[in-house]
Order: C-alpha cells, then sequence, then structure tokens
C-alpha cells in the first residue's frame, strides 16, 4: 500500500493505492508509521516527501472501510480515531523536513495529511483541497486542529464549515500551500535538496521551537527561546557552521 525510496538522501513515501485514489485504510495507516519510525532513526534520510501514486493523492478515508464504520461501536470508533490521530501526530512531531508533494485531489483527511506536513507542494493545475466531511454528517475533528495552526481560525471555519472544494491557486492565496508547479514531485525534490545541505541539528530544535511557542505566552516563549539558543550554541553544527562561516570572510 506504500512505496519508499530514497534518493540522495531524500526519502519519498508514496502512497500506493491509486485504484482507490490512495484513500486512507488502516492497514495504509499502519505501515505509514511504521515507515516514519524507520526513516526517523535513519542516518541515510535527512528530507522526507510524501506524495500520491497516479491521479490523486489521497482522496480521505476508503470508501469501503467507511461502510463498515456503520456498525462500529463507540468504543470501536474511538480506536479507529485514535489510529489515523496519531499519524497525524507523528508526521507533526517528525524531527526531519516533511514535504507534501501534491499530485491531485487531497480531501478530508488527506488533506490533514498535507497539512500536517511542513511544507505543501501542489500541482498548479490538478491539485483540489477540500473537507468535505460536513456533506455526510461527519466532522473533519482531528485535522481541524492543525488545519488551524497552518490557516488560522477564520479560514479553517470557512474550509471546515462550507466543505468547499478549492484549487491549487486558491489554496496558495490563503497560505495552506507553499509552493505551484506544473510537476509537484520534481519541484519538491529541489527543495528537499536545498533543506537538505541546512544543518539537521538546527532544523530539528527549529521545528520543536515553533511547535512549542505557539502554546505559550510571549514571556514564556522568550524564555524559551533564550535557553534553546543557547543550547544550539553548543552544537557540533554550530561550531562548525561558525567556523566555515568565519573562514570565508
Amino acid at each position: 500500500m506504500i512505496k519508499f525510496e530514497i534518493k540522495d538522501q531524500i526519502g519519498i513515501l508514496t502512497l500506493n493505492r491509486p485504484e482507490k485514489r490512495n484513500a486512507l485504510h488502516p492497514e495504509l495507516v499502519q505501515q505509514m508509521k511504521s515507515k516514519l519510525i524507520e526513516v526517523q532513526k535513519s542516518q541515510l534520510v535527512k528530507v522526507l516527501i510524501i506524495t500520491g501514486e497516479g491521479k490523486a493523492f489521497c482522496a480521505g478515508a476508503d470508501l469501503e472501510y467507511l461502510k463498515k464504520l456503520k456498525s462500529y461501536s463507540s468504543v470501536e470508533n474511538e480506536k479507529d480515531s485514535r489510529g489515523l490521530a496519531e499519524l497525524f501526530l507523528m508526521l507533526y512531531n517528525f524531527p526531519k523536513p516533511v514535504i507534501a508533494a501534491v499530485n491531485g485531489a487531497a480531501l478530508a483527511g488527506g488533506c490533514g495529511l498535507a497539512s500536517v506536513c511542513d511544507f505543501i507542494v501542489a500541482d498548479k493545475i490538478n491539485a483540489t483541497f477540500g473537507y468535505p466531511e460536513v456533506k455526510i454528517g461527519f466532522i473533519a475533528a482531528v485535522v481541524s486542529t492543525f488545519l488551524i495552526r497552518r490557516v488560522g481560525e477564520g479560514l479553517a471555519k470557512h474550509l471546515l464549515l462550507s466543505g468547499e472544494m478549492i484549487e491549487a491557486d486558491r489554496a496558495y492565496e490563503i497560505g495552506f500551500v507553499n509552493y505551484l508547479n506544473s510537476n509537484a514531485l520534481e519541484l519538491s525534490l529541489e527543495l528537499a535538496s536545498k533543506l537538505k545541505n541546512n544543518s539537521i541539528t538546527s532544523m530539528e530544535m527549529t521545528k520543536k521551537m515553533i511547535r512549542t511557542i505557539s502554546g505559550l505566552t510571549v514571556e514564556e516563549a522568550v524564555e524559551f527561546c533564550s535557553g534553546l539558543n543557547a543550547i544550539s550554541r553548543t552544537t557540533e553544527d554550530f561550531k562548525n557552521g561558525l567556523d566555515n562561516f568565519l573562514n570565508k570572510k
């Protein structure tokens, strides 16, 4: 259900259910979680790209699986919801940079999958985004947390309450998408090639900093960042990077 390859320190994780528009399924979710654990530990991967096989990025939940949910007990529904939430949290908290190369439709949980990545590169012609859950009496519960952090409460309300589908250019205008290109994977690889040259330690600390300070007061955030800044100055990456910078002068 997934494919994975490494190209010059860049990991490419591909959702590989094109006949199902790469819809999320418990087995697919578990495979992704296992691969993320592996990639996080690997010294061979500095940046991760997630994309979809075929014409879609990820069309949300698998339809056949959705049919089964009607007979689920409240306990089973909560367990199922937590499984997907764990995947999103793993990606949101992933220490290495993660890029979503959105090659086609990213709907519901698929849109949520893109939103937890650090960068979203979208196919300017084929990519579409939306949270249509309200149209079938459902709510985009877990993914709402990450959407609000990405675009703010006002835009999140519009997308979640309307269930409206938006094109790639509109997603770029509102700040949901970072880059547009005729080939999302190609531009994602270019971006990843630039990111991998940065200090891995610095990027990891920066991601942790951004996650942490969003829940702090200004005073608490400044205090936290002061401490983190001091720690960063003790790393080998800082010492080597500073030496290289000074030697250029």
